[in-house]
């Protein structure tokens, strides 16, 4: 992800998921595979362009999303409208962030990037609040925003100065790729939330239109010298079929059983999973100011999403 964890409209169609605890695993699983991803990513451009990353990512996941349509025999949607939205959202939600990571982290350590994969919910918080004004923010939601702000500051440290090298470049490209995600589960929720859609369906056709886009631009984007071992094939095998497959069905499972808030918790999974195997597997070095401005924006997450006075009210 860098996929996303996703604030998704809680208005599409689906029969209630029976089984809590296949729920639970799911949601465990999903966490752990978008966690996972920006390590499959590091790994893969050590053979492959950030463009070629992405390009793969999207065709495998488009291929083992379209194998479970067809195992499950669901019919396409016949809509021009949902269609159109569906292309908007392939290009905000999959093309344009998967390049802008993919992109950025050759220049960032792969914890680094899931760090900042968390500010997602704050941005969709602006975009559903300011841009789409699907939701009227609470002053406490506007606050949530400004802490949240506070701690991206602290994660890039101006105090150390602003040279604008490559590293200072890749992290405002990271900011800008969880703002198309922000943009696009606003989207979700202003234009596609009546679809009738079921969550395998949905998941396919947003990644399956990216795909599409991405085989399309293969003479200008993917036609370069490639280098392949063991490794960067199993990271790509595991970052398309898993991280942008399999996963996005578990994730649209979790929001239908538990609603978007509950669900939405998975973004305190990754960027644990990330760091993790980021200093494990890698051997990339953390500084202090990291997980300090993580710890800010997870506050401001929780401000933006009203989660506390909700707590508070709930132990009364």
């Amino acid at each position: 992800m860098s996929t996303p964890r996703a604030i998704a409209p809680p208005a599409f169609t689906e029969r209630p998921v029976r089984g809590q605890g296949w729920i639970v695993v799911q949601f465990i699983l999903t966490g752990v595979i978008w966690g996972s991803s920006f390590l499959f990513m590091k790994v893969a451009l050590g053979g492959l362009s950030p463009a070629q990353v992405a390009w793969s990512r999207l065709i495998l996941g488009g291929l083992t999303l379209g194998l479970f349509v067809a195992l499950s025999r669901e019919r396409l949607p016949r809509r021009l409208r949902v269609w159109g939205h569906m292309t908007v959202l392939a290009v905000s939600f999959c093309v344009v962030p998967f390049l802008l990571f993919s992109w950025a982290q050759q220049h960032v350590t792969s914890g680094l990037a899931s760090i900042y994969n968390a500010t997602t919910p704050i941005m969709t918080a602006v975009m559903a609040g300011l841009l789409f004004r699907v939701e009227k923010l609470k002053p406490v939601q506007i606050l949530g925003i400004v802490v949240g702000i506070l701690g991206v500051m602290v994660i890039i440290a101006p105090w150390q100065g602003l040279d604008l090298d490559q590293s200072l470049v890749a992290q405002l490209a990271i900011l800008g790729a969880t703002a198309c995600y922000g943009f696009s589960l606003a989207y979700m929720r202003r234009f596609v939330s009546n679809t009738g859609m079921s969550a395998l369906m949905f998941s396919f056709l947003n990644i399956g239109i990216a795909a599409a886009i991405m085989a399309a631009l293969t003479p200008a984007i993917a036609q370069t010298p490639v280098a392949l071992d063991p490794w960067i094939i199993g990271s790509v095998l595991l970052l398309g079929c898993l991280g942008t497959g399999v996963a996005y069905i578990w994730n649209q499972n979790t929001l239908r059983a538990w609603g978007p808030t509950r669900a939405s918790t998975v973004t305190y999974i990754t960027p644990i999973v990330g760091v993790a195997l980021g200093i494990v597997v890698l051997g990339e070095a953390i500084t202090w100011n990291e997980p300090v401005g993580a710890v800010v924006v997870f506050l401001g997450i929780l401000l933006a999403q009203d989660r506390l006075r909700r707590r508070r009210a709930a132990a009364h």
